[in-house]
């Protein structure tokens, strides 16, 4: 590569795989931060890293170009100049960097590295991953021909540099440390989490990394004795500030104006939405999308889903967010693997009948202890099932119990009865709000693998079949009592609902739109409700506990814990 100073351009030549200098940071900073990002392709934005964005928008915003610097300091006969967003490779030590700004002084080169923050009061001014991602953009410009034995990490906050001089211990930290990384990316296994470390804390990843709940299920041998006294630190939001748009008037037309998504009914505005307030779009039935809408959607991560008008999630239009192959290879090893496979089968049908007697226990008018202790066989049946038939009996014959008392949880004052679980189609209000509210919560969970990385159609109990998210309804069983069953008993005792929210044609109950409004919203609200985690002893929402149980079974996935736990409310 060379600088062309005639016509203002940077020549480069067809280029390998490099390493970006960033990742080389990112390795010093934390190796499991660098894997996730550079192998996995895992990225999240904070507000560190929008910060750093933003403070470096006048660095990024140029192209590379060259301009003449004021000689005051330089001989006569060396041209002194300056160049913004410099890229440089160097073949000999396998690595890429973008040089934010370059100072040249005839054939010598001093490279500046803006940082957001303040100068880190500690000793030489300068955090180590920063230094050795500066002394890596020196060895670059030597390998290509330039002079640099220094350069500078410019603080934004402080509007300050530091000078780094490129010492013989600094240069050999950096060779070093590409090394590992290659070595790391060679063996295709991610390295440990930190331990109780504070760089977590400003880490955008660290949802996604789950530090200290990895660590705490990597070193228990016994899920069931969890060391309950170690404390947990929540590092990520209880429930994101977002919420999902449910769009079900029929013939409703919705575009975007600027960064509001608008919705139109028979040409009339009658409502608008932010754009960034948007966690996913809902489509129930006969609703048009703007392409223009759609790309912006995408750009943005913001799944759109479509349902039909008798409640059927049929699609999911999703932008290319994510790029972890790596898991689904390890989610398709795991399928393959009969005995992985088999026990996490156990764990999710486990979980789903222990909420399921919990639900009854706790609600219910009257329940027979008979039944509760039928119940814990089938929970210790689970648990010891030898085979996918057998484990469908237990899983049916738990089911049966518990919709066979299903309407002692219903108020003697509702209007409401309920005999026994019927569907496609439902033929009772009780089964249309159940059935519905299933159809909702599969939607949200087939949203929750994409974005952790899983393909949602290839599960480990639910078996493969054409247009099935197997794994959405894997995933579902441990939350199906607690979140839909809760918010279906709910409304009606509550008498949100009444028998005139419903039609009855031939044998087929559905709901009013009116009704889907208010059973949406009890759901969302539910969805929203804060509870605290019985393993890691933090609250946050329903919906952030189901994006952690996901990532907590890819970690399973990936061999980093021996066990999943299904959660279990108590």
């Amino acid at each position: 590569m060379s600088i062309n100073t005639e016509n203002n351009k940077i020549v480069a030549g067809e280029l390998p795989d490099f390493i970006p200098a960033r990742m080389l940071n990112e390795f010093i900073y934390c190796p499991r931060l660098f894997y996730m990002e550079w192998v996995q392709g895992e990225f999240v934005h904070n507000e560190y890293t929008l910060d750093g964005t933003f403070k470096h928008k006048n660095v990024d915003s140029e192209m590379p170009r060259i301009r003449k610097s004021k000689n005051d300091h330089a001989e006569e006969n060396e041209e002194k100049y300056h160049t913004r967003s410099l890229m440089l490779s160097s073949p000999e030590l396998g690595a890429i960097s973008k040089i934010d700004f370059a100072e040249f002084t005839g054939n010598t080169v001093v490279p500046v590295e803006y940082k957001r923050g303040k100068i880190p009061e500690i000793e030489g001014g300068a955090w180590l991953n920063d230094q050795v991602q500066l002394c890596l953009q020196m060895l670059i410009l030597r390998d290509n021909g330039f002079i640099c034995d220094n350069g500078f990490i410019y603080f934004v906050d402080s509007k300050r540099r530091i000078e780094i001089e490129r010492t013989a211990e600094l240069e050999h930290l950096t060779v070093k440390s590409l090394e590992a990384m290659r070595s790391i990316v060679v063996k295709k296994k991610i390295p440990p989490p930190l331990e109780e470390s504070g760089k977590c804390q400003k880490c955008s990843l660290v949802s996604i990394c789950l530090p200290d709940e990895t660590n705490l299920l990597k070193y228990s041998e016994n899920l069931e004795n969890v060391d309950k006294t170690k404390e947990i630190r929540r590092l990520y939001p209880a429930r994101d500030d977002r919420i999902p748009l449910y769009i079900q008037a029929q013939g409703a037309f919705i575009g975007k104006e600027g960064d509001l998504v608008t919705i139109k009914s028979n040409g009339q505005k009658i409502q608008d939405v932010r754009i960034m307030d948007i966690s996913q779009v809902n489509i129930m039935g006969n609703v048009q999308l703007s392409s223009q809408l759609l790309k912006i959607l995408c750009l943005e991560n913001i799944p759109v889903c479509y349902f039909t008008y008798g409640n059927w999630f049929y699609g999911i239009t999703t932008g290319m967010s994510h790029k972890n192959v790596e898991l689904r290879i390890s989610q398709y090893e795991l399928a393959r693997d009969e005995f992985r496979s088999w026990s996490i089968s156990r764990c999710f049908i486990e979980g789903k009948i222990r909420n399921s007697r919990t639900m009854l226990r706790r609600n219910a008018r009257s329940i027979d202890k008979d039944i509760l202790n039928r119940m814990n066989v089938s929970i210790h049946d689970a648990k010891n099932a030898q085979s996918l038939s057998s484990l469908l009996g237990i899983e049916g014959n738990a089911a049966h119990l518990y919709f066979s008392n299903f309407h002692k949880l219903l108020s003697q004052e509702s209007n409401f009865d309920f005999t026994s679980r019927n569907r496609r189609p439902p033929r009772d209000p009780v089964n249309a709000m159940l059935s519905f509210l299933y159809a909702v919560l599969v939607k949200d969970i087939t949203v929750i693998l994409l974005s952790v990385g899983f393909d949602p159609f290839l599960g480990f109990y639910h078996q493969p079949r054409y247009g099935r998210p197997a794994l959405a309804l894997d995933l579902m069983e441990e939350f199906r009592s607690v979140i839909v069953d809760s918010v279906v008993i709910t409304v009606l005792n509550t008498n949100q609902i009444s028998r005139g929210d419903f039609v009855s044609i031939a044998d087929t109950v559905t709901m009013k739109p009116e009704a889907k409004k208010k059973v949406i919203e009890a759901y969302e609200k539910r969805m929203n409700e804060l509870i605290k985690h019985p393993i890691f002893g933090y609250s946050m929402s329903y919906r952030r506990i189901i994006e952690t149980q996901a990532r907590l079974l890819a970690r399973y996935a990936m061999s980093e814990i021996e066990q999943y736990k299904a959660f279990v409310t108590r």
